[in-house]
C-alpha cells in the first residue's frame, strides 16, 4: 500500500547505502520509532536503545512492568513493598521524574508528583516497549532527561483470533486475561481485558515510635487489585490516508502502610488516549498528525484496622492533553529530514490548594538522519516555550561509521531539561514557587557487533546535570545542586550449546557536586552495580529458563549514613507446549528467598511460585 512507502523507506535508511528505495530489504533488523521518531533500524539507532517483545514478555512470566524491566542494561527500580506499591525508577543514575514514559505515543505521568505509575501498567496489555538510555529532550521536551520508555499496546494482523490466560500464585495470588483481535491492509482491531488479584506482603515494616519508614506500625498483608482494559484500531482510507486510535484503562486499588495523614489506602486510574492521522502524498513525504490524552487520578483513605468504613483522605487527579504534526521528508537517497510542532496542556485538581493548577506549552522541533558511505549521521534541535519558564532550546547530534565484521563505533552529544512538577512548585508548606528547570548535558560512546549468532555492545557515558531540585538542610526545595554521573552499560545476546543466553551488566558513579557537607557522595537509593543473566533453552515442547538479577549495596540518604546491602535472586521458569494452541507455564522467583531492600523499611516478597495457562489458537 503506498501509504506504508515512506515508513518502509525510512526504515531502511540506515540498513543500505544506496537505501532510499521503493521496499525495504526483506532482511531489515527489527524497527524502532522512540529514538529519532522515525522508524530506522534498531541496529542503527545511535542512541543506546533496547526492545522487549510480546514474545520475550511471555516468556519472561513477570507479572508486573517493574519485574519485566528489573536489572535491564542502565535501569535501576525502587520499591515501596511489592506488587502495586509505589515503583520509582532510575535510569543512568538520573531520577525518577527524569524518565519520559510514552504509551502509544502519549505522554503519562502525574502533573502534581511528576511521577509515572510503573506498577499499575499491565504487562498483559502491552505488545513492545522501547528502551532509549540517555537526553531526548532534543525530540520530546520536558522529562526526557535521563531517557525515554516507550509502550506499545498490543497490534493485531492476520484472521480474528482470540487469546485466554488464566494463573494463580503465591499470596492467594489471582489473574486472567482474554482477548480477541485481527485485521489486514484496510483495516484491524484488538480488545484486551485483564484481571489481577493478590493478598500481597507487609510492605513496611515501619515505626511510628522511632519516625522511620512509613511512620506506622501495621504488620499486615498489603493487597492490590488491578483491571485494566486495551481497545485500538486503525482504518485505511484509500491509498494515502489511514486512521488510528488506541485506549488504555487501568483502575487499581491498593493496601499500603501509612498514617491517617497520608492514608494507607487508595483508588488509582492510569488512563491513555490516543488518535493518529497520517498522510502520504508520495513517497518521499508523510504527514502525521496526533492528539492524545493521559489521566492520572488517586483517591486516598484511612482504614483503622479491620473497619467497615474508611476514611476519606485527599485526591489528586491530573490530566495531560497533547498533540502533534509532524512532517517527514525523503530529499535524497540517503536522506532524512523531519520537522513538527508540539501542544500539551497539564491540569490538576485536588483537595489540595495550589497556587497554580495548569500550564501549557508548545515547541518546534527538527531532525536529521543522513548515510555518507560507511557514515552516519543523526541530529536533533528543539525549542520548547512553556507558560512559566519561557523558551527552552536543547540539542543532539550522533556520529557512527560501519566496520568490518559487523563492527560499528557510535558517539553523541545531546542536552536535556525538566520543569518541576506542580508539587514541587506549589505544595502547601513545601514547594518553592522561585524554581526553575533542571538542565543537562552528556555525551556517549559505544563499540557494538551484530552478527547471525552474536550481538554485543559496550557504552560509556557523563552526564552533567545543573540546577538539580533538592533539599536543603531545613528540608526546604532549593536548586543549588549539581550532579556528575558516570557509567557504562554492557549487553550481550548469543546462542551457547543450544542455549539462549543474554547477559546486561550496568555500572554507574552518579556523585553529587553540590557545595556542602554532601559533596562527592553517592546520589541516594542508586546502587553502583546492577546486572541480569537470562538463559533459556527448549527440549522439544518444553522449555526451561532461569533469571539471575542483582544489584550492589546503595545508600537509603544524602548523607551516605544509610546503607542498603546489595542483593543476588534467582528466578526458575518452565513453559509446556500442550499443543500448538495451549501452553502452561511454571515459575518460582526469589528461589533462594532472600532478604533485602531497595528502599530503607520497607520489604520485598521472599520465595513465589506461579502458575498460568495460556490459550492461543493458531490461524
Amino acid at each position: 500500500m503506498q501509504h506504508h512507502s515512506l515508513t518502509l523507506a525510512l526504515a531502511a535508511l540506515l540498513a543500505s547505502p544506496a537505501a532510499f528505495a521503493q521496499t525495504a530489504p526483506t532482511d531489515l533488523d527489527e524497527v524502532v520509532v522512540t529514538a529519532t521518531r522515525t522508524p530506522i533500524a534498531l541496529v542503527d539507532s545511535i542512541a543506546p536503545i533496547q526492545v522487549l517483545d510480546r514474545e520475550e514478555i511471555e516468556r519472561s512470566q513477570a507479572r508486573s512492568l517493574p519485574e519485566l524491566l528489573r536489572g535491564r542494561a542502565g535501569i535501576d527500580l525502587h520499591n515501596q513493598g511489592g506488587p502495586g506499591k509505589l515503583t520509582t525508577m532510575s535510569i543512568r543514575g538520573t531520577e525518577t521524574d527524569h524518565v519520559l514514559v510514552l504509551v502509544d505515543g502519549v505522554r503519562m505521568g502525574s502533573a502534581s508528583a511528576g511521577l509515572v505509575m510503573f506498577h499499575d501498567l499491565p504487562v498483559d496489555q502491552i505488545d513492545r516497549i522501547e528502551i532509549v538510555r540517555g537526553p531526548r529532550s532534543s525530540l520530546y521536551g520536558s522529562e526526557a532527561l535521563g531517557g525515554v520508555i516507550q509502550i506499545f499496546t498490543r497490534r493485531d494482523r492476520g484472521a480474528v483470533t482470540p487469546r485466554f490466560s488464566a494463573g494463580i500464585g503465591s499470596n492467594s495470588l489471582r489473574e486472567a486475561s482474554a482477548g480477541v483481535g485481527g485485521g489486514n491492509e484496510r483495516g484491524w482491531f484488538g480488545i484486551d481485558a485483564a484481571y489481577q488479584k493478590t493478598d500481597g506482603i507487609n510492605s513496611c515494616r515501619g515505626s511510628a515510635v522511632l519516625f522511620a519508614g512509613c511512620f506506622a506500625d501495621e504488620p499486615d498483608r498489603d493487597g492490590y487489585r488491578n483491571r485494566s482494559v486495551s481497545a485500538r484500531g486503525g482504518i485505511a482510507l484509500g491509498e494515502t490516508v489511514s486512521l488510528e486510535g488506541n485506549l488504555l484503562r487501568a483502575e487499581a486499588e491498593n493496601e499500603y502502610d501509612g498514617t491517617i495523614f497520608g492514608g494507607n489506602e487508595s483508588d488509582n486510574l492510569q488512563e491513555a488516549i490516543g488518535a493518529t492521522m497520517t498522510w502520504t502524498p508520495s513517497q518521499a513525504v508523510q504527514l502525521t498528525l496526533q492528539a492524545g490524552r493521559s489521566r492520572d487520578e488517586s483517591d486516598n483513605f484511612f482504614r483503622d484496622g479491620d473497619a467497615a468504613e474508611r476514611a476519606f483522605v485527599s485526591a489528586f487527579d491530573t490530566r495531560r492533553d497533547s498533540a502533534s504534526l509532524q512532517a517527514d521528508f525523503a530529499p535524497a537517497a540517503g536522506q532524512a529530514l523531519s520537522v513538527g510542532v508540539d501542544w500539551h496542556e497539564d491540569r490538576l485538581e485536588s483537595t489540595t490548594e495550589y497556587d497554580v493548577g495548569s500550564r501549557d506549552g508548545t515547541a518546534v522541533f527538527a531532525g536529521y538522519q543522513g548515510r555518507f558511505g560507511r557514515h552516519r549521521l543523526q541530529a536533533s534541535a528543539r525549542h520548547d516555550d512553556n507558560e512559566q519558564f519561557g523558551g527552552h532550546t536543547t540539542g543532539s547530534i550522533g556520529w557512527g561509521v560501519d566496520l568490518q565484521h559487523g563492527l560499528r563505533l557510535n558517539a553523541g552529544y545531546a542536552t536535556g531539561f525538566r520543569a518541576p512538577s506542580f508539587n514541587e512548585l506549589y505544595f502547601p508548606n513545601s514547594g518553592n514557587p522561585d524554581l526553575g528547570p533542571e538542565e543537562s548535558k552528556g555525551v556517549n560512546l559505544g563499540i557494538s557487533q551484530d552478527l547471525r549468532s552474536l550481538r554485543w555492545a559496550l557504552d560509556a557515558y557523563e552526564t552533567r546535570i545543573d540546577d538539580l531540585i533538592g533539599y536543603d538542610s531545613s528540608f526546604a526545595l532549593v536548586q543549588a545542586d549539581e550532579a556528575r554521573i558516570r557509567g557504562a552499560e554492557f549487553t550481550l545476546d548469543t546462542r551457547l550449546a543450544d542455549w539462549d543466553f543474554s547477559l546486561q551488566l550496568s555500572h554507574v558513579d552518579p556523585r553529587n557536586r553540590s557545595d556542602g557537607a554532601n559533596y562527592d557522595n553517592l546520589l541516594a537509593r542508586r546502587a553502583r552495580n546492577t546486572g541480569r543473566i537470562d538463559l533459556d533453552r527448549a527440549f522439544g515442547d518444553l522449555r526451561l529458563g532461569v533469571t539471575l538479577n542483582g544489584a550492589g549495596h546503595r545508600y537509603d540518604d544524602a548523607a551516605n549514613r544509610v546503607r542498603l546491602g546489595g542483593y543476588a535472586t534467582t528466578d526458575l521458569r518452565l513453559e509446556y507446549a500442550i499443543n500448538p494452541d495451549w501452553t502452561l507455564q511454571a515459575r518460582a522467583t526469589n528461589v533462594f528467598d532472600r532478604d533485602y531492600e531497595t528502599i530503607a523499611w520497607y520489604n520485598q516478597p521472599g520465595r513465589e511460585y506461579g502458575l498460568t495457562l495460556r490459550w492461543h489458537p493458531v490461524r
